[in-house]
């Protein structure tokens, strides 16, 4: 164990997960709305996430085993410290590729009121894309992605989510955990190749640090969420694996006036942390852009160069914000 500002940080050995998608289905599913609009003392300021976007991207890819990677999660636990999280956990490992590639990966886990049985799990990943394989041009595939949006949009709501509860304390544990080596997967068939993804998350399930009494109620994954214009629908596993969680979230988005940004009809399947998640006995959903107006998948960016901060909007940040701070204010306001 080692100090890290007034927190204990744990070093453990954990790992982390990638993004695939498959065939989508689209049925329509009735949101079940609360009754009246929570009335939010927790702020998210979407410049502040803008912010942290920013901050990641100018280090550079944040491919495992760079040094733009060392210095992001140096940066991701410093931040946490920062803004007050109770105990930081850092599980260090080396796990191997679908392509022989052997990743040296750090998943950090900021935690609040880490006494209190009760709590949630928000998770993110920060690595980035080792190629641009979906660019049209042959020569521009070998290029590392910025991961703007895929990758750095949901660390840096997360960051936000944490200098909020660092002042606002609320009555529920929230664990952050920001995970790697989420996008180093084999893109020539999702369907069969999803172990290829999320290899973090996949060994982080077999060392999660948790009993049987304090095992989070429920996750929900942050993805691709600072796209222009983004539109958020029900993912397709996770409306099958945790729906009350799906209709907790977009209930609660309708109540807040963004119903018009989180759709209530499902949308693509995506392979992502939360499907792993779900496998540990955690209900999990993904608040990710699954069914975008132009390419009914993932945003045209997705895993090309343009996944820089031209393609990320404050307004989708702002959006999935809100929706998140007033899930954990729900959960404090029904203690």
């Amino acid at each position: 164990m080692n100090a890290i500002v007034s927190n204990i940080v744990l070093v453990v050995a954990m790992i982390l997960t990638g993004c695939g998608a498959s065939d989508g289905r689209r049925n329509k599913t009735k949101v079940q709305q609360a009754s009246q609009t929570t009335q939010l003392k927790m702020k998210f300021r979407a410049d502040s996430a803008y912010e942290n976007i920013r901050r990641q991207v100018e280090m550079g890819p944040r491919v495992p085993g760079t040094d733009a990677h060392r210095r992001c999660a140096e940066f991701l636990v410093s931040e946490l410290a920062r803004h007050g999280c109770d105990t930081i956990l850092v599980q260090n490992a080396i796990v191997s590729a679908f392509n022989g590639d052997e990743l040296p990966i750090s998943n950090i886990m900021g935690r609040f009121n880490p006494g209190n049985n009760r709590r949630i799990l928000l998770v993110a990943h920060y690595d980035s894309r080792p190629w641009s394989d979906n660019e049209d041009r042959e020569s521009d595939r070998h290029v590392p992605v910025d991961g703007a949006n895929d990758g750095a949009s949901g660390v840096g709501v997360l960051l936000e989510v944490a200098r909020v509860l660092g002042v606002e304390r609320p009555d529920v544990g929230v664990d952050l955990l920001l995970v790697d080596a989420e996008d180093y997967g084999d893109s020539s068939g999702f369907s069969n190749k999803e172990d290829t993804w999320c290899l973090g998350t996949q060994y982080w399930i077999q060392r999660m640090p948790y009993s049987a009494d304090n095992r989070p109620v429920y996750g929900i994954v942050l993805d691709m969420v600072g796209g222009t214009n983004a539109r958020f629908h029900r993912e397709y596993y996770s409306n099958q694996a945790a729906p009350a969680v799906v209709n907790k979230v977009w209930g609660i988005a309708a109540r807040e006036g963004l119903s018009k940004t989180f759709i209530d009809d499902v949308g693509g399947s995506i392979i992502d942390d939360h499907v792993f998640i779900n496998r540990a006995g955690i209900p999990c959903i993904d608040i990710i852009e699954c069914n975008n107006a132009i390419t009914h998948s993932f945003p045209p960016t997705w895993h090309t160069r343009s996944d820089n901060m031209s393609s990320i909007d404050q307004r989708s940040l702002q959006a999935v914000g809100k929706v998140v701070m007033a899930v954990i204010d729900s959960e404090s306001s029904s203690r």
